[in-house]
């Protein structure tokens, strides 16, 4: 009898460990949908143990695992994004991506790019050393500003009068320069801002309130004619309505700018 009951015991463990093999199969079999990303908080950026976490991370994590898919993130260069996108190299950009904005070609993005439902508020700031004297647009003639190339904050920059503009790569690398005085001013995200400025290596900086953009609104971009677009709508619809989003958003310190009521939208 004994004998017997170590039998059928071993043969519960055997069903039980195909069980889970068959479950972790069946969770690594999911399709990825590959998100073109770049690293800034609070949207996308890596923690102390070097994961990756932030608004953007998570939301894109949530909605894509509603859709039966397994979000994987891609670094991209932003100004190479449309490039990317048009590749198959990324599936979508979701990074604070601002859809209702130009490009410094003049060409509306939503002309080439599909986008979501927007999901947050934004604006492009001005940065500047505390001791700067910048204090009104005629202050940024013959001053040198900078953007990340590509980004609305570029765009933004250089619409002031006599900027002496130049781009890089990351938007936190306005700051870095900003702080070292090989620039007078950055224009980033507010979002961004608000995680930097005036706190650690940024204690120097400061934000010029009254040179601020009118708002702008983050989406996610897809191909033109993706089937992705309606699909995550759908997920935004049903987290923004069971209050994921806004619990995400108290999360991340973004709660004033999330967007959790997309019926407007539709």
């Amino acid at each position: 009898m004994k004998k017997l009951l170590v039998l059928l015991m071993a043969l519960l463990m055997v069903v039980a460990c195909f069980a889970g093999c068959s479950e972790e199969k069946k969770e690594d079999e999911k399709p990825a949908i590959i998100v073109g990303y770049t690293l800034y908080e609070p949207m996308n950026y890596e923690d102390e143990n070097g994961k990756l976490v932030g608004f953007d991370t998570e939301l894109a994590e949530m909605v894509f695992d509603g859709m039966g898919y397994k979000a994987t993130f891609k670094l991209i260069n932003w100004d190479n994004k449309y490039m990317d996108l048009d590749s198959g190299a990324i599936d979508c950009i979701w990074n604070g991506f601002t859809a209702n904005a130009k490009d410094k070609d003049g060409i509306e993005r939503s002309e080439k790019v599909d986008f979501s439902y927007n999901y947050m508020e934004n604006r492009q700031v001005i940065v500047v050393r505390t001791d700067s004297d910048i204090k009104s647009a005629a202050d940024l003639n013959k001053k040198i500003g900078m953007a990340e190339a590509g980004s609305a904050g570029e765009t933004y920059a250089q619409s002031f009068e006599g900027v002496v503009y130049k781009s890089v790569i990351k938007q936190t690398d306005t700051l870095f320069e900003v702080n070292s005085k090989t620039a007078d001013f950055a224009v980033v995200d507010a979002q961004l801002a608000k995680s930097y400025v005036g706190k650690g290596d940024y204690a120097n900086l400061k934000i010029v309130d009254e040179l601020s953009s009118d708002v702008e609104f983050y989406a996610i971009g897809f191909k033109k004619g993706s089937e992705l677009t309606a699909k995550v709508n759908e997920q935004l619809e049903k987290l923004g309505a069971d209050g994921t989003i806004a619990t995400l958003a108290e999360k991340y310190g973004v709660q004033n700018t999330a967007i959790t009521d997309f019926s407007d939208q539709k």
